[in-house]
């Protein structure tokens, strides 16, 4: 739940309302949670039988060695180097719109200059040996759910049903395109909210019992956090006129948290909550690159990716490559999500936004959900302490949910073209794999290693080349 749960909620609940048009934003948050559900039990299953640091990169890698070689881990980890930071601009952007509330007359380059400078200070700061991970988290999981109490309790003492309850005329038309463009566009607004939900399942190695444990982990944290957004979504309606978070002018619409601590406590708390939220986002950056920065160093260790991104600081044995490029893209997504057609109607967060989760559909969603149908079928000896239940109904939920967001994304962001932009990548990492591969000499340009090191039938020992 606080890799779920960081400065998102603060920022996007404005972003929800101009997707549906209303408070009937609610509905994005529902939609989210059930996507949410249905593709955290494809993690369930994966990551209760694969169990082992890597994630997606080894149930694509265990799923798919079989005719494609190493081709779709390295995909993953390639697109992943792209998501991830992506994902942490998004906080990057938070921070410079909340601390507009406390600098009201902060400029749009001084506002370049601030988020570049915190991207610096974090990279900085993790240029060494992070030994204290864990209180880190449970700090930032404390000021986080110290924020959003204080929100959700200030909305509720000076709440108006009527102003949170009345939905425009015509709020659900199912038969109109315009409907499914804002179901789409909140949709994908959501499943970003709801993004950590697979946490649990990159710590399989560690789980004594995870046929039980992965599935409630998922189940429960993301019902848990549904709770807190429904709380925080309809507070912050009954406080706030849902057409003032519509106008990009307004601090409802920059720094809606702030805005309800200033109408119901006063500007003494806002400043106070505001504070705790620039810390939540600082936090969830600086946790975001650390865990980051490592995923493709697992995998180069692993051999799926390039060998330079498994070196470590000879002094403070951190992956340098992985941090210095997360780093730089994370910058790079944060100053052109401000610059490159960002407007009042389509804001720096949902570029962003659009942007990562398109790039995810792809190897990490679409793929990853193929995956528990090609090992059911290629290792049907696979131990599988849980199974999803009902097989095979959730993938094929998660799919369809999963291709709403990636089929909506042109129409969400006329101009951008994430869709294009998301097969663009897709074939660069394609070529940089055959590039890779003829020098490692490994399939296409090589024989096929067969590694089933999960399969309890078969010893784990060398690779068998086929």
């Amino acid at each position: 739940m606080s890799q779920m749960c960081g400065i998102g909620p603060f920022v996007t609940i404005p972003l929800m309302v101009a997707a549906f048009g209303g408070p009937q934003a609610v509905i994005g948050w529902i939609a989210g949670a059930v996507l949410a559900l249905v593709d955290g039990l494809v993690w369930a299953e994966l990551g209760a039988s694969l169990p082992g640091s890597g994630g997606s990169y080894v149930y694509l890698r265990e799923a798919f060695q079989y005719r494609s070689g190493r081709l779709m881990p390295f995909l993953f980890v390639w697109t992943a180097m792209l998501f991830i930071p992506l994902i942490m601009s998004t906080g990057v952007v938070g921070f410079v719109q909340y601390l507009g509330y406390l600098w009201p007359g902060m400029s749009k380059d001084q506002g370049d200059l601030v988020g570049l400078a915190f991207v610096a200070l974090v990279t900085l700061l993790l240029w060494r040996k992070v030994e204290s991970i864990a209180r880190i988290t449970t700090v930032m999981w404390s000021v986080m759910i110290t924020s959003v109490a204080a929100v959700i309790l200030a909305s509720y003492t000076h709440f108006s049903p009527s102003r949170a309850f009345t939905w425009p005329a015509h709020a659900i038309q199912l038969t109109h395109g315009q409907f499914w463009i804002g179901f789409a566009a909140g949709l994908t607004i959501g499943i970003y909210d709801y993004l950590g939900y697979n946490t649990a399942s990159y710590m399989g190695a560690e789980v004594k019992d995870p046929g039980r444990v992965m599935p409630r982990a998922v189940i429960f944290s993301i019902i848990g956090i549904m709770g807190i957004y429904l709380l925080l979504q309809i507070g912050v309606l009954g406080v706030i006129n849902w057409q003032d978070m519509l106008d990009p002018n307004s601090i409802a619409s920059q720094s809606v948290a702030s805005a309800v601590l200033q109408k119901t406590w006063g500007k003494n708390a806002a400043d106070v909550v505001t504070v705790l939220i620039l810390i939540t986002a600082f936090a969830s950056v600086f946790t975001g690159l650390l865990g980051g920065s490592r995923v493709p160093y697992d995998a180069a260790r692993d051999g799926v990716f390039f060998r330079s991104y498994g070196r470590l600081h000879e002094k403070h044995r951190f992956p340098v490559l992985g941090l210095v490029t997360m780093s730089v893209v994370t910058a790079a997504g944060f100053y052109l999500s401000r610059h490159v057609g960002a407007s009042a109607t389509h804001p720096p967060l949902t570029i962003l936004i659009d942007l990562l989760t398109t790039v995810m559909v792809i190897v990490q969603a679409l793929a990853q959900i193929l995956a528990v149908t090609v090992l059911r079928r290629r290792q049907p000896a696979l131990s599988r302490p849980y199974r999803m239940w009902p097989y095979p109904a959730p993938s094929i939920l998660a799919a369809v949910g999963w291709l709403v967001i990636y089929g909506y994304a042109d129409k969400n962001s006329p101009g951008f073209h994430p869709i294009e932009w998301s097969l663009a990548w897709v074939a660069m990492g394609s070529l940089a794999f055959l590039l890779w591969a003829r020098v490692e000499r490994i399939w296409p340009f090589g024989p096929k290693e067969i590694r089933e090191e999960y399969l309890t039938a078969t010893p784990a020992s060398e690779p068998s080349t086929v």
